[in-house]
């Protein structure tokens, strides 16, 4: 585990922070800062960049919850929430806002080493298969892209789908360029002729 890690703490109680400190400096973590007023979060975001965001607060409401997480960027970061007690709403909002970790039942010192780390493994899951799920997309799109140019050569040409391929890619490499570069530019100079 990364030692050198920014971690800032969301603990609006001067005497659980500093418990919540000692706790991490004593599991070797030392790049640590605090914010004890919620509403200073998305200031102290922007000056920090922090790596992983631990917070803990007793009873969120939604509004806070949902706050919280875009202030945090929890799609960016790990960020990890220790709650007193939830309902289903809750742990709902919790789970849609992209936190990386909830724990219900308070912050007790002794977990918040395996609950960073778990936040850390289970964000580097989820932006992996984000990454994934991005790149599917992104292939789709460009097949979707190149499927429509073939058609547009195949249609110009009077001449069958293999064939607008292989002309696709002879005027991507006598370019210098990607087939992909090559099909949308052809797409967009049909659309603007149309």
């Amino acid at each position: 585990m990364d030692q050198d890690l920014r971690i800032l703490v969301v603990e609006p109680d001067p005497e659980r922070a500093h418990s919540i400190i000692d706790a991490l400096t004593a599991d070797g973590w030392t790049n640590l800062h605090v914010v004890g007023d919620v509403t200073a979060l998305d200031r102290k975001m922007k000056t920090l960049s922090p790596d992983i965001v631990l917070i803990d607060l007793a009873n969120p409401d939604r509004d806070t919850l949902e706050h919280i997480s875009m202030v945090s960027d929890a799609k960016s970061r790990p960020v990890a929430m220790f709650v007193d007690k939830t309902d289903d709403t809750m742990t709902q909002a919790a789970i849609q806002a992209g936190l990386s970790a909830y724990v219900v039942d308070g912050l007790h010192m002794n977990r918040i080493k395996p609950v960073i780390e778990t936040a850390i493994a289970r964000f580097q899951v989820m932006r992996k298969m984000q990454t994934e799920l991005d790149a599917a997309k992104r292939a789709l799109a460009d097949r979707k892209t190149i499927d429509r140019a073939k058609g547009l050569i195949m249609k110009a040409r009077g001449i069958g789908e293999d064939e607008a391929y292989a002309l696709l890619r002879k005027s991507a490499m006598d370019q210098g360029k990607k087939v992909i570069d090559v099909a949308q530019a052809l797409v967009t100079a049909s659309d603007l002729l149309s």
